[in-house]
């Protein structure tokens, strides 16, 4: 027996979770491995991202200095403008933020912040 502690995944609530599990599947090369009409998952390299239908789910207003983020996800890409491109097809909206050196910052379908971030900036 040990005391460590493993991620086992992230769980994003959201207005439709196949809906939202189907975009994380599509940017990430992942598999919806389950999705009904309350729950669904994705396994995609490094782990599991969960989605959980929330009817009332409002997304965060995140630049809006009065609202804050709640959480966001980071993806560790080689090619920021490719990953930028896949992204943006697959239904993202990129947020009007100054972007840093090494990442990029979009909203998915529901309104959860995500980055995109060049692998390596920082000695991940």
């Amino acid at each position: 027996m040990s005391d460590s502690i493993k991620v086992g995944s992230v769980a994003l609530e959201c207005p439709d979770a196949r809906q939202l599990a189907a975009f994380y599947a599509q940017i990430t090369g992942g598999t919806v491995t389950s999705a009904d009409d309350d729950w669904a998952t994705v396994r995609c390299p490094g782990g599991d991202i969960d989605f959980q239908t929330a009817p009332g789910y409002q997304p965060p207003a995140w630049p809006d200095p009065s609202s804050s983020m709640q959480m966001h996800l980071d993806f560790l890409v080689d090619d920021a403008d490719a990953a930028e491109a896949r992204v943006l097809a697959a239904g993202a909206t990129k947020f009007d933020v100054p972007p840093g050196d090494h990442f990029r910052v979009y909203a998915d379908p529901a309104g959860h912040p995500f980055c995109l971030c060049i692998a390596g900036a920082l000695g991940q």
